[in-house]
């Protein structure tokens, strides 16, 4: 008959077996590997991000498109392949993002210090916290240990990014897919306290919002609407313009983009989505009535979980060498 000893080693074999194959983030994962990763991210951006403020938002922006498209993978870095594989960079929701070329230095950085160790996923993670930071926004946690996929489709970033036309049952069902519940969609789009968008992004709100040339969404207040059709968005087509998510307070992450919402004048319906529910309204008002700091514990909470969404770890996946391509 076996023994109780055999027993407790077999339960610690299975134990150390599923550690390996399945894996987990943890703070410091490349404290033994690459001690100075961290730090190496840090400083670059502490350096670079006060000469193009708006990369924080951006960066910040690829974060949360990364992770709604087979998890936090790095799959939004891939560029279309030689095969001609059409890979999510090529998706309408990600063809204005900005900052891939600030990825690709910090990477470079890192390859020159520890070739081969650092995920492009994980820089990614890393350099949205420290550029928000760097620019007076909220400190979250970021554990590591992310891995890179090797598979990008230009179709699943069409169909998991909510778009900025989304209305709230579009967004409550896009979040529930990641796990995220009603306080993460409220708190995670006050991201939109910074940074800018372009006109092609709501100006069917402005000029054609029911498929009517001429029609304008009656839940935007009308004096903003006249606003941005004087000076902004000139027309339906306008593509180049950009303008502040967060009217005269853009480059500080603030409660003021809560206070927009109540005065309707959110920039995107996804935006004015969130006064539509009990619920989302709700929870806006009390971040409206707590402290910054308050939001910032709450934006903190709702990103580090967020950063966990399908994560790759232990053997799957790959560390990619360039952000850009799989390894051959």
């Amino acid at each position: 008959m076996r023994g109780f000893g055999y027993f407790v080693v077999m339960f610690f074999c299975l134990l150390v077996f599923m550690g390996s194959t399945e894996g987990q983030l943890q703070m410091g994962f490349y404290s033994g590997s690459c001690p100075n990763a961290e730090k190496i991210v840090q400083d670059y951006v502490n350096r670079h991000i006060h000469n193009a403020p708006l990369v924080a938002a951006t960066i910040l922006r690829m974060h949360f498109h990364d992770c709604f498209v087979r998890g936090c993978d790095a799959s939004v870095l891939l560029n279309t392949t030689s095969s001609g594989n059409q890979t999510e960079k090529l998706a309408t929701p990600n063809l204005t993002l900005r900052g891939f070329d600030f990825i690709d230095r910090v990477k470079s950085l890192l390859e020159a210090a520890c070739p081969g160790v650092v995920s492009c996923a994980d820089v990614v993670a890393l350099v949205a916290r420290d550029a928000i930071v760097a620019t007076g926004g909220p400190f979250w946690k970021v554990p590591t240990g992310r891995r890179d996929g090797t598979v990008s489709r230009t179709s699943e970033a069409s169909n998991n990014i909510p778009p900025p036309t989304s209305n709230f049952t579009s967004l409550q069902r896009l979040f529930a897919n990641q796990g995220l519940d009603l306080k993460d969609l409220v708190v995670l789009s006050g991201a939109h306290t910074i940074g800018v968008a372009h006109c092609s992004s709501f100006s069917n709100r402005l000029y054609n919002f029911t498929g009517v040339l001429g029609t304008q969404d009656p839940a935007l207040d009308s004096e903003y609407a006249a606003n941005l059709k004087a000076r902004k968005c000139r027309s339906l087509n306008d593509n180049t313009t950009i303008v502040e998510m967060d009217p005269g307070s853009f480059r500080t992450f603030d409660l003021s983009y809560y206070r927009l919402l109540l005065k309707r004048r959110g920039l995107f319906q996804s935006d004015s989505a969130l006064t539509t529910n009990s619920t989302t309204l709700s929870l806006v008002n009390q971040l409206l009535q707590g402290s910054l700091e308050n939001f910032f514990a709450e934006f903190a909470e709702s990103m580090e979980k967020m950063g966990r969404i399908n994560v790759k770890t232990g053997t799957v996946g790959e560390i990619r060498k360039q952000c850009a391509v799989v390894n051959s």
